[in-house]
């Protein structure tokens, strides 16, 4: 698995920048015009015009990926993709680039070839859910804990409704462990996985949007309790059936009769297969499909949910937006807005170690696009590849104006940029486990340049380059060069949260609070681990120096014990800071791992409380005996390098005492 730091980073890395790219850490999923509220899609709107485009045909797009995939899989490092455009419930066009199995040459076949849509599979979940409603068996605003033989524990008096577990709002921590393996022996059933790893809630229901896979398999479960089937059994009787997806499965490991056809996966295409990734919260992106298969989806769905729900159930899905952060994107019910160039599109995004995919309705329209990648390429090359080909499919074919003419006069823009300058936690984190140390290490840091312009390094554009931000109503910006909008929320006359289209449905950024800020525990720790290097270096270094020179230190017995004893203590607070970085680097999310975890963080507490002791003794013990103002300012540094470590290993969850993360 990824370093903790990577896996919190990544899902920037590949979702922000002009359109603020979508969710891609594992199983992650990863826009219109100003909604500011639910109500404001009155139906009596006049249409909206929109500029001549060219023909959306299936040789103008044949020809337009033609010149554009290939390349890019060849500059990107990444093996295939396969790439599907519906339009008026019919397949328009269905493609496959590259390589299913790059060793094998074996070319990609739409048709046939097996992809792993990740965190897209969460559509086929809450469509299930969504039948189950319309049945009568779910209730979306009914206390989950209904359906269930556990109990999910209430925060603040209120518990997790359905509603909330489809839009990403039921307040969940990060939960990492059994999400994603390739040893079948860790596979668990549905049942014991909800029940055994339930994440602790960390947010008011319904008041912040932290994307969750727990959260989806718990849906699941609560469709195989309310269904009386099993999930794998359910999705195919209820949805690939009448569908006819015969080319899909929820199943894994693959069955034999799919096998043949799965594409192999690539971190990058030059160094080598991936190993079948089994998802353990299987109903959050535990799908295998191909692209012909996945158009007949799209086709059910843009065609009011034919053959799977009624056209108001349907609607119902789709349309009932949660806004939380206006004007930006929102979450419907399990899908997701993308909107562009001013149309109303809803979808979802999926990304697992070796795959990577999208896909994209444009409801009024009746068209959709699928695209699905067997290899993440050199630098998360993807990331931007799945998001240049959406945007540049909706410019050419779908194109509209998104920026407003209206400008925030200069002096006041300024002004409001110098109000998001600082450190933002992302809402979609841990708090009471080691996963919360990646609240300290990715944090996003928002700065302004000398014309008072905002700067999001980790926001950029296609190019490379930090996007550039123009705001055009108070508190929100537009990208001036591409999509997307950056919007904040001010209370009390200072902004206390913000986001960007790309992932505002399921993350937002809140201000990190000083006691967590990056900006000063970062260059604290650096100090700190710079006076426990000198403090134990120094020891031997000493030694030698009064040999060669026959001068004894002349300590008592007492205080040459803790003199002694601080420099070991220094030493083994080094070596648990190496244990914990080696092991966020190495760290695969098993049980298997749980018993280096217990040792970790027992160790840890043992270690931490003995280096305060003993340095807080050693201090005592330099100023008694007035070793001088060096050495009484040495001791004062040394005491304060052993208790930040502490400090942080407490805060972020090192020594939290649990192996549910």
């Amino acid at each position: 698995m990824r370093s903790i730091k990577l896996f919190a980073l990544l899902p920037l890395i590949m979702m922000v920048g002009t359109a603020a790219t979508k969710p891609a850490t594992p199983l992650a999923p990863i826009g219109g015009p100003a909604p500011v509220a639910e109500a404001q899609r009155p139906a009596s709107s006049p249409p909206a015009v929109f500029p001549t485009s060219a023909t959306l045909t299936k040789q103008d797009v044949d020809s337009w990926l033609d010149g554009m995939v290939p390349f890019a899989l060849r500059r990107g490092d990444l093996a295939g993709a396969v790439i599907v455009v519906v339009k008026d419930g019919q397949v328009l066009t269905q493609r496959g680039f590259g390589y299913a199995d790059a060793a094998k040459r074996t070319p990609v076949d739409p048709a046939r070839t097996l992809f792993r849509p990740g965190s897209v599979s969460k559509l086929f979940t809450w469509t299930a859910v969504m039948q189950q409603v319309e049945a009568g068996k779910i209730d979306l605003d009914a206390d989950v804990n209904t359906y269930l033989d556990f109990k999910i524990p209430l925060k603040n008096g209120k518990p997790v409704t359905m509603r909330q577990l489809m839009t990403h709002t039921a307040g969940f921590e990060e939960h990492g462990k059994l999400t994603m393996f390739d040893n079948p022996k860790f596979q668990i059933s549905l049942g014991d996985l909800v029940k055994g790893g339930i994440p602790n809630r960390i947010y008011e229901a319904g008041s912040t949007p932290s994307y969750s896979n727990y959260g989806t398999a718990l849906a699941g479960y609560i469709v195989e309790r309310v269904s009386k089937m099993s999930f794998d059994d359910y999705v195919e009787q209820r949805i690939f059936q009448p569908l006819g997806m015969a080319q899909s499965t929820f199943r894994q490991p693959l069955p034999k009769a799919f096998a043949p056809w799965m594409a192999t996966g690539y971190r990058q295409l030059s160094t080598g297969p991936y190993k079948f990734e089994i998802v353990g919260p299987s109903p959050a992106g535990g799908l295998s499909s191909t692209g012909a298969d996945m158009a007949k989806f799209m086709i059910a769905h843009l065609n009011q949910g034919a053959g799977l729900m009624k056209p108001e159930t349907a609607r119902t899905m789709h349309d009932t937006p949660l806004t939380i952060l206006p004007p930006l994107n929102r979450m419907e019910l399990g899908f997701f807005e993308t909107n562009i160039n001013g149309r109303q599109v809803i979808g979802h995004l999926g990304d697992t170690q070796a795959f990577h995919t999208a896909l994209h309705l444009f409801m009024k329209e009746n068209v959709g696009i699928y695209m699905s990648f067997n290899a993440t390429g050199e630098q998360a090359s993807v990331g931007p590849v799945r998001r240049a080909i959406f945007e540049d499919f909706a410019d050419r074919y779908l194109p509209g104006n998104e920026m407003p003419t209206t400008r925030v006069d200069a002096e006041t823009s300024a002004e409001h940029a110098r109000m998001l300058v600082g450190n933002w936690l992302n809402s979609r984190r841990a708090e009471t486990n080691f996963y919360a140390l990646a609240s300290l290490l990715s944090q996003v840091k928002i700065s302004v340049n000398a014309k008072g312009e905002l700067i999001l390094p980790a926001g950029r554009d296609l190019n490379g380059k930090p996007a550039k931000w123009v705001e055009t109503s108070p508190f929100v910006w537009h990208n001036v060069d591409g999509h997307g909008r950056l919007a904040a929320k001010v209370v009390d006359g200072k902004v206390v949260r913000w986001s960007i289209d790309g992932i505002s449905p399921f993350m937002v950024f809140d201000r990190a609070p000083a006691s967590k800020s990056s900006a000063w525990i970062i260059p604290a720790l650096y100090v700190s681990l710079g006076v426990l290097l000198v403090t134990l270096l120094q020891w031997p270094v000493s030694a030698l120096i009064r040999r060669h020179y026959k001068t004894p230190l002349t300590l008592q017995r007492r205080s040459l014990r803790v003199y002694r004893g601080v420099r070991v203590a220094a030493g083994f607070v080094l070596a648990l800071i190496a244990a914990w970085l080696v092991s966020m680097s190495t760290l695969k999310a098993l049980p298997s791992y749980d018993p280096w975890l217990w040792f970790l963080q027992i160790a840890g507490l043992v270690i931490l409380i003995g280096a305060a002791l003993l340095a807080a003794l050693n201090l005592r013990f330099v100023t008694r005996e007035k070793r001088g103002w060096f050495r009484t300012l040495w001791a004062v540094l040394l005491l304060l390098a052993v208790l930040l470590p502490f400090y942080v290993a407490w805060t972020f969850g090192l020594i939290a005492m649990t192996v549910n993360y």
